[in-house]
Formats: C-alpha cells, sequence, structure tokens
C-alpha cells in the first residue's frame, strides 16, 4: 500500500502542477474545440500522462530500499514503456507523429519487454495453438502484436472525461486481486502503482476536464495493462489465458468493431478518425437530449456524465474475469455475452429517434 500512496500523492502534485502552470496557448494543450472526437469548450493540457509516470517511476525508486529485486523488475517494465510513453508525448506536443511510427514504437516497447522480462505469450489454452506459442519466436510475436493493440484500444476509448482513466483504474484491481490471489508480488506492486497513479490524475480529470491523459497517458495505460496482463499469465499455470482476454475486452471489441464498421461499412481508412464510436453515440443521442447544449457548464457536465455509462458496460467483462479468473470455460462465455451485449446496445443506439418532445424541450433551453 506504500507504493499505492506514493504513486497518488506523486501524480496528484504533478498533476496539479501542470493544471495550475500549464499555458493553455502552448503546444501541450488540446486546441481542437471542432474536431468529430473532441468534447471540451475551451483548451486544456493534454499532457496529464506525465502526472502518471512520475508517480510511478517515484515509486520504484522508493521501492529499492525495501525490496530490490522488485524494484529492478518494475524498473525495467517502466523502462520498456518509455518508448511507448515518449512516442505519445511526442504526438501530444507536435500533433504530427504518423500512426505507422507510433504503433512501431509500441511493437519495439513490447519486443523489448519480452527480451527483458520474458513477456510473451505461451499459451492460450488451446492445444494445436500452444504448441505453436511453445515456440519463442512465435510466442514473442504474439505479445508484440496484442500489446500494439491494447496501446492503441485504450487511446481510442479515451473520448470523455475519466472513461479510459477508471476503465483502465478497475482492470488494474482486478490484475491486483487476481495477483494477491496467486502470490505474485511484481503483478500486484505494478497494479497498486499504476491505481496510486491513475488516482491522483483522476482528481483533476473528472468529472471538470481540468486536463487530459493525451496519447501519452493513454497509452501508457495501455501498455501496462497488456504487459502486466501476460505477465501475470506466464507466471501463473493457475490462471486462465482467458482472463486476460475477458478483462481487455471492452476497448479491445471497441476497436476491432471499428476497424470493421470503417473499412467494410463506410469505405474508409481505419486510422481515420469518426464520431460513431459506441460512447460517442451515447454523448450525443442519449446525454445530449437529456441535459441540453447552451452552455459550456452544460458542455462539461455532458461530457462527464457520459462516461459512467461505459464504465457500466465495461463492468460486464472485468466483474466475471475477476470472478472467474482461473476457469477458461467461463470466461469465453462471458467474452460472448460480452460481444452480444456490446452489440446489443451499439444498434439499438443507432437505430434511436430522438422523441419530439425532447427536440421541443431542448429548443426551449
Amino acid at each position: 500500500m506504500l507504493n499505492l500512496t506514493i504513486s497518488f500523492i506523486v501524480s496528484l502534485l504533478v498533476t496539479m502542477f501542470i493544471v495550475r502552470f500549464a499555458n493553455r496557448d502552448s503546444a501541450a494543450a488540446d486546441h481542437d474545440l471542432d474536431g468529430v472526437q473532441k468534447f471540451h469548450v475551451r483548451p486544456v493540457p493534454r499532457i496529464g500522462g506525465l502526472g502518471i509516470v512520475t508517480g510511478c517511476t517515484v515509486a520504484v525508486a522508493a521501492l529499492t530500499s525495501r525490496d530490490f529485486p522488485l524494484a529492478i523488475d518494475l524498473a525495467l517494465l517502466l523502462l520498456c514503456s518509455a518508448v511507448v510513453f515518449g512516442i505519445g508525448l511526442a504526438e501530444d506536443f507536435t500533433k504530427r507523429i504518423s500512426p505507422t511510427l507510433r504503433l512501431l514504437c509500441a511493437f519495439a516497447g513490447a519486443a523489448l519487454a519480452a527480451v527483458l522480462l520474458q513477456a510473451t505469450i505461451t499459451r492460450i489454452d488451446i492445444p494445436l495453438a500452444d504448441a505453436w506459442l511453445a515456440i519463442p519466436a512465435v510466442g514473442g510475436l504474439a505479445a508484440v502484436v496484442c500489446v500494439g493493440a491494447m496501446v492503441n484500444a485504450v487511446n481510442i476509448i479515451d473520448g470523455f472525461n475519466g472513461l479510459a482513466a477508471a476503465a483502465a483504474l478497475a482492470m488494474f484491481a482486478s490484475l491486483g486481486y487476481v495477483a494477491f490471489k496467486v502470490n505474485d508480488p511484481l503483478i500486484l506492486a505494478g497494479s497498486l502503482l499504476m491505481i496510486g497513479a491513475i488516482l491522483g490524475f483522476l482528481v483533476w480529470n473528472y468529472p471538470y476536464g481540468l486536463i487530459f491523459l493525451g496519447d501519452g497517458g493513454a497509452y501508457f495505460l495501455g501498455f501496462m495493462l497488456a504487459e502486466l496482463g501476460i505477465l501475470l499469465v506466464v507466471r501463473n499455470p493457475a490462471v486462465s489465458a482467458w482472463y486476460p482476454a475477458l478483462l481487455f475486452i471492452y476497448p479491445i471489441f471497441e476497436t476491432l468493431f471499428s476497424i470493421y464498421r470503417k473499412k467494410y461499412l463506410r469505405g474508409m481508412s481505419p486510422s481515420l478518425p469518426d464520431g460513431v464510436h459506441l460512447h460517442m453515440l451515447i454523448y450525443k443521442r442519449v446525454i445530449r437530449w437529456a441535459i441540453g447544449t447552451r452552455n459550456a457548464q452544460l458542455l462539461t457536465q455532458r461530457n462527464a456524465v457520459t462516461s459512467p455509462y461505459l464504465w457500466a458496460l465495461s463492468l460486464v467483462a472485468i466483474v466475471p474475469a475477476t470472478v472467474f479468473w482461473d476457469r477458461g470455460l467461463a470466461l469465453m462465455l462471458f467474452l460472448v455475452v460480452f460481444i452480444a451485449v456490446y452489440t446489443w446496445l451499439y444498434t439499438a443506439i443507432v437505430r434511436f429517434r430522438t422523441p419530439r418532445w425532447l427536440v421541443l424541450h431542448r429548443s426551449r433551453e
């Protein structure tokens, strides 16, 4: 718990410093108020990942005096994440880093973790596939692809105040719980570090959106989730390989569904932003009519109220993953359940028609 406390305090203070002294006219602020994925009303610093990373780094440094071997392993994990966080932070400042280069850096960080920490996918509890994954190069490549996917998936769901950070917080809590059950100090310590750092960030991010994660922060959260999930399965045979699959299914399926929707339904590049992600539809077709659109205060309120809907959706996967972490068949069943719930919800909202009384009420505000 000391690790959690230190990372929380440092993240809280560093993020507060950024919020207090960041120049809203600088390159570190998000000035795009009209983009299809923009839902804030004034320029906001988008380098909140700095506070989270700093909190984790200081906590690991403090750990060296109490458990040096554990601190070294955590330091190696942070070192691997530096490639991913660094390219994301560069994008936050310049807005000019290509998606391809950012993806390659995510792959590089994952490859480094595979070498330094043996963070490879060795099984998915399917015999034929496991025989291939037993080959080190194949397991390493699978891990690289999965980490790259998770890094981008968390960035995709980072659309509203507190959405990605709180969803990741719940996932780290689940990882910490399972690590405690199987007595894995590395995964437990890493999860607690992340929980504390995210809480320090959320104080300033939710509900008022005084600072954003940015690409750097979202990439860092995605990388740490993926690596801790991979390492938990590699280091503990009792943990089902389907546990992290169900735990992370919300951002992963959101990404896969978005690629399908853009490429095959809309005929556009999957890398281009659009305004019909599930969280955006909830914002536009549910929250906007209920709260209104007339002033900045209502816009900020609308932004914050959207996130709990998606937190609830993510719990449809996180809760059963946490309960059935060692039962592969149950995990696979709940995986299908989540996909069905997501697809039904998306389809229902897309087909939703605004009631006339709501439109009239909104016009009178």
